[in-house]
């Protein structure tokens, strides 16, 4: 995959932004980011459950919600300016061609999340632990930063909080993937988000106040996919992992993942959630539920 220069994708970012000053600026919430949505309606929680770009989704959030999910990650562009009389200049888009001004963090995710919150106390209905919302930088990382960190501010009252080496879960934890502003989340006395870190990091064993999730590309650490028994020695591997994470607190996801519904996935989620796997990995939101629910009602047979 090509990475667009520095100052190439600025330029594009700034001629999007000057052109949606020059249009109408859909207030958050409004047009296609939010109309006519409810809160949803599920049997369960399903922990384990991410949903990758969920932002290309129908319904960003809702989708997700409505099929248990407890975790979803956007992909956020950062403005290069500042607009006058814009509060948010953050944009969910996988490309930056993709941006359009009404979609924006607060609109998708920030704005919906704290309506739910402020209704019910809650994101998802029946939620034992804070709801994941993993926020991807493509853009430079300190000044996404400084733009997520002053819009995080109003939405404090629903969100875990690092303060003075103590963690308080609210009902919603915000992890930065991605471009990831580590010295200064580690520098700060107070925050209101976290690092998501990499399987490289386990060797140097990261505080888990900064870094409660581990996210790696499956395929550069394993080459089963799905297909016939696990080698021996990967399936060793991943166990070894999830021991070695387990004994410090940290969650763990796999990217990259085989997600064509099929034998093969089925048996490659089922090594996944046996092995205790914090977060499978899908586009497929229908796919994953059904799975997921299944296993639960063998668990409930069984016990």
């Amino acid at each position: 995959m090509s990475i667009m220069p520095p100052v190439r994708l600025a330029a594009l970012l700034l001629a999007l932004v000057v052109a949606a000053c020059g249009s109408s600026l859909l207030p958050a919430g409004d047009g296609d980011a939010g109309d006519g949505l409810t809160p949803p309606v599920t049997d369960a929680p399903l922990n384990q459950a991410h949903a990758h770009n969920d932002y290309e989704h129908a319904r960003p959030l809702f989708d997700a919600l409505d099929h248990g999910f407890m975790s979803t990650e956007a992909d956020v562009y950062a403005s290069p300016i500042a607009i006058p009389g814009v509060t948010d200049a953050l944009y969910v888009a996988h490309d930056p061609q993709d941006i359009n001004p009404a979609r924006t963090l607060r609109a998708l995710y920030l704005d919906p999340m704290y309506a739910l919150f402020s209704d019910t106390g809650v994101i998802q209905p029946g939620q034992t632990q804070p709801f994941q919302l993993l926020i991807d930088f493509k853009t430079a990382a300190e000044s996404t930063w400084s733009r997520l960190e002053e819009t995080l501010e109003d939405y404090a009252a629903m969100l875990t909080v690092y303060e003075d080496g103590v963690v308080t879960p609210g009902a919603v934890t915000v992890v930065i993937s991605g471009n990831r502003p580590v010295d200064t989340l580690a520098a700060a006395g107070r925050r209101l988000a976290f690092i998501d870190g990499r399987l490289s990091d386990l060797e140097n064993a990261p505080p888990v106040e900064l870094y409660p999730l581990i996210s790696d590309n499956w395929t550069s650490h394993f080459s089963w996919n799905g297909e016939g028994d696990m080698p021996a020695d990967e399936s060793q591997q991943l166990d070894a992992i999830m021991t070695q994470a387990g004994a410090i607190g940290y969650r763990i996801r796999f990217w990259a993942t085989p997600d064509t519904p099929g034998d093969a996935r089925t048996a490659l989620w089922t090594r996944l959630a046996d092995a205790g796997v914090h977060h499978l990995n899908t586009d497929d939101l229908a796919g994953l539920e059904a799975f997921l629910r299944a296993r639960q009602g063998t668990f409930d047979q069984e016990s």
